[in-house]
């Protein structure tokens, strides 16, 4: 299926969850914020986060600083 990851097209396998698609990009100890069709998913929902075909996903990085 395709999902729209930071508005670039992304190919990812039927059933997907928003926990893997953090594991497939390489940002799982990462500190980030996930929206999905502009609805903030709560880090302790990402495993229960299915994703379905045109999803619009976008990954925002904390970063810290002063």
């Amino acid at each position: 299926m395709q999902i729209f990851l930071n508005g670039e097209t992304l190919d990812l396998n039927p059933g997907a969850t928003v926990l893997d698609l953090i594991h497939q990009q390489g940002l799982a100890k990462q500190r980030l914020a996930v929206e999905v069709n502009q609805h903030l998913v709560p880090r302790s929902q990402f495993a229960a986060s299915p994703l379905a075909p045109g999803d619009r996903v976008e990954i925002i990085h904390a970063v810290g600083g002063g």
